[in-house]
């Protein structure tokens, strides 16, 4: 430790105090002797001070040099001092935040390197399999003019899915990277969500499903982007058709309180696991492991759906009950009109 200014002055001090106390006895004058004698104790006790300062900073440092070297779980501790606590209370406050930061950063690796390993698994799968249906084609395998449209068709279906999955790969990277462009303007919630469930109508009647519908037919205004409410309001009814078929029945209502429209998108079919409840909004999520892209869903649905929301001011949760009711529920604030 390099020699400290103020301790040797402090000690000068000192010995210049014993040595005036000293002929102050000599001298034999009583108030001279009191009045040093309290300037020497006084000296004692701040050399006492620094020197437990000079120790208490000697701590502080090789601490610091353990959170240097990675470890973030060191903490200071504080002293008697009020004015150095609070240093010692925001440092420790920072060396939080820096904890806080690598635990996500390894999150954020280890999700990345699972969406990628998902991602690649997704778009090998329908590739492979259409280039087998090429193969087959191209060495004449299609016994007849039935299986070679048949074959056409698988084709055509895989390469739709695979257009949708690399569209909702970009859709994502564009909301990390805050490129996607939010125009808000005035947006009737209920008409909007009429416009969306007439274009499934067809999807509906095809697999003999039930759709109950409560929506106001007062305006429900809301301030919001257009385009991304669309997006929000498909990838929730496409999520219940899918995954709620089984139950034969899909429901959308909406609702009005103080501030917000509330909508909710159910249906019966088998639900959600309440383990999996608080991870349905991840990406590549898929409650079943096993399933693949083809019947599992690209798994990025749902996560650009919240990642809409948030952008848009609003809040969606689910909750589920299996074979009785599973609902989205997202809220929207309403337009403030002067």
């Amino acid at each position: 430790m390099r020699t400290d200014k103020i301790i040797i002055l402090i000690v000068l001090q000192f010995f210049m105090m014993v040595s005036l106390l000293i002929f102050a006895i000599e001298s034999f004058r009583p108030y001279v002797i009191i009045i040093l004698s309290i300037y020497t104790l006084i000296s004692l006790i701040m050399i006492s001070e620094r020197l437990r300062f000079l120790n208490f900073l000697k701590r502080m440092r090789i601490e610091l040099s353990r959170v240097l070297k990675g470890n973030l779980k060191t903490r200071l501790f504080a002293n008697q001092d009020h004015a150095v606590n609070e240093v010692i209370f925001k440092i420790n406050e920072l060396i939080g935040q820096l904890e806080s930061i690598r635990i996500e950063s390894i999150q954020s690796q280890e999700a990345r390197k699972s969406l990628l390993s998902s991602i690649s698994h997704d778009i090998r799968t329908p590739l492979t399999s259409i280039t087998g249906y090429v193969e087959a084609l191209k060495d004449d395998i299609a016994a007849s003019e039935y299986e070679r449209d048949k074959y056409l068709d698988i084709i055509v279906n895989k390469s739709n899915h695979l257009k949708q999955l690399i569209d909702e790969i970009f859709m994502m990277a564009k909301l990390d990277s805050d490129e996607i462009q939010m125009n808000f303007e005035s947006v009737n919630l209920a008409e909007l969500t009429r416009e969306v469930l007439i274009e499934f109508l067809p999807e509906i009647k095809k697999y003999d499903c039930e759709l109950t519908v409560n929506l106001p037919d007062k305006n429900c205004d809301i301030w919001a982007d257009r385009l991304s409410v669309i997006r929000i309001l498909t990838n929730l009814m496409s999520n219940a058709l899918q995954h709620g078929l089984a139950g034969q029945v899909v429901g959308v209502s909406l609702t009005e309180s103080a501030h917000h429209y509330q909508l909710e998108v159910w249906d019966k079919g088998p639900g959600i696991r309440k383990e999996h409840i608080n991870s349905v909004f991840e990406r590549m999520f898929r409650s079943d492991a096993s399933r693949n892209a083809s019947n599992g869903g690209s798994g990025l649905g749902l996560a650009i759906t919240k990642a809409l929301t948030v952008k848009n001011e609003g809040q969606i949760w689910v909750e589920s009950t299996p074979w009785k009711k599973t609902a989205f529920y997202l809220t929207l604030p309403k337009q403030i009109h002067n």
